[in-house]
């Protein structure tokens, strides 16, 4: 399978908290592939990455929340961290902008906590998908499959538990990228949802999850 990702945009939405490891190894991986990497934050100034307790390294954002839509990019990246996706999902333009993602069938690849914006999303239902597992019953009770592999692709979503798991899940991560998406991604990409609309269910969303069930 082809993993040139040459002139692709990938937003990787990500605030302070966010786990270092998660996000600078995928990303690593997706500009050695030729991917166009951008870090989106609510945030316009630097974001505090952390090695797991311990502070680490202060990222500069390249493009502020506010100023980007879904339509900008071909594909997202959710590290994780504890804080980072759980203060970017209590945040309603972030939430809005994964959604946009996942309704527009835009490749997806989250990591460790990131998928707790999924389950904010409403983009679990009927998907089988992997996560850090205190996540599991969050997962669940969204209508998720939870397993506990260290990759697992369900459509155009890829979901890892943990940074141990970070080759396999960049390995996925640059396959499923490189998928050529269908003519339709452009056309619901530039539709809009706002905020205070509720999520979509499951079925809306869908994935190989939805047509299991």
């Amino acid at each position: 399978m082809k993993t040139e990702l040459s002139g692709r945009r990938v937003a990787i939405l990500a605030t302070d908290g966010v786990e270092q490891v998660e996000l600078e190894q995928p990303r690593k991986a997706l500009d050695e592939a030729g991917a166009i990497t951008q870090i989106v934050s609510p945030k316009a100034d630097g974001i505090q990455a952390m090695n797991h307790d311990e502070k680490g390294a202060t990222l500069p954002v390249d493009r502020v929340l506010g100023d980007v839509h879904a339509s900008d990019y071909d594909a997202l990246l959710l590290p994780g961290g504890v804080a980072n996706p759980d203060t970017l999902r209590t945040d309603q333009n972030a939430v809005q902008f994964v959604r946009e993602f996942m309704l527009a069938d835009k490749p997806v690849a989250a990591i460790c906590h990131g998928p707790w914006l999924l389950v904010e999303a409403g983009a679990v239902g009927g998907r089988r998908l992997t996560s850090w597992p205190s996540l599991q019953t969050d997962i669940r009770n969204a209508g998720g499959e939870w397993v506990d592999e260290q990759v697992q692709v369900d459509d155009r979503l890829v979901t890892s538990r943990k940074p141990a798991d970070i080759p396999a899940f960049n390995a996925a991560m640059l396959r499923v990228f490189a998928e050529r998406a269908d003519d339709r991604v452009d056309e619901m990409s530039e539709q809009s949802f706002p905020a205070s609309d509720p999520p979509p269910s499951p079925t809306a969303i869908g994935g190989e999850g939805a047509a299991r069930t």
